[in-house]
């Protein structure tokens, strides 16, 4: 199990560099807010080697927009290309999939899609986690995740207990996906996230002391690493 973590800044990146996956995105703009194509650049120089992970937003049924945001992130240098699907309709879901994963793949076939719904569904009426993993495998992207959309300090398992969660993980794995999974995950959920056996995990307010508002701390993210070993 991977450890992604989520810097808003370059300063913060320098604080998360002991995680397996850093994750560029704008809090400030939703759960899966996007960041500038120079941050991700900037943090991709600097992470060297490690994966470098970007979101493009919580996106609403626009294929277009969904697909060109995807193909500048791929362009600025990141490894691994994250979109939300905030909209209800597998019709719409399977043409947003789609797009995306095209703007990626035609030109960076070595690239990661990941394409993520929310725990919260019901309350966002956006699509149901476990109805997206087929789609996300006829498009050929790679990996499903199920985050939080309204960041109220509610946690995924608030929504989704660990039988859905384990559901939805062995579902991926059926599909040839792995899975991603986030949302106002605490310390104290890393034992039931070791069950469930995702292949990432996405963490920001965990290693901010709780508050993802506050700043990353490299203490706090190298405590999570040690956990998760």
């Amino acid at each position: 199990m991977q450890l992604l973590v989520s810097p808003s800044s370059i300063e913060e990146a320098r604080s998360s560099l002991s995680a397996d996956i850093i994750d560029v995105k704008k809090p400030s703009e939703g759960s899966l807010g996007a960041n500038f194509p120079w941050i991700i650049r900037e943090i991709k120089t600097l992470a060297g080697r490690k994966p470098v992970s970007a979101a493009i937003g919580d996106n609403e049924y626009k294929p277009g927009t969904a697909a060109l945001s995807a193909y500048g992130a791929a362009h600025a240098g990141a490894d691994f290309i994250k979109v939300g699907l905030m909209f209800d309709g597998t019709d719409h879901a399977r043409e947003v999939i789609g797009a995306v994963t095209t703007a990626v793949k035609e030109e960076f076939p070595h690239k990661y899609v990941v394409i993520a719904a929310y725990a919260d569904f019901q309350r966002m009426d956006t699509i149901s986690p476990l109805a997206i993993s087929p789609l996300v495998a006829d498009a050929g992207a790679d990996i499903a995740m199920i985050d939080t959309g309204i960041k109220d300090g509610k946690s995924l398992f608030e929504f989704m207990d660990e039988e859905a969660l384990t559901r939805f993980t062995e579902q991926n794995r059926g599909f040839g996906l792995k899975t991603a999974l986030a949302g106002s995950l605490r310390f104290e959920d890393l034992d039931a996230l070791k069950r469930i056996d995702p292949e990432i995990i996405g963490v920001r307010g965990m290693v901010c002391g709780g508050d993802r508002s506050a700043t990353i701390r490299a203490e706090l993210v190298e405590k999570a690493m040690m956990m998760l070993r």
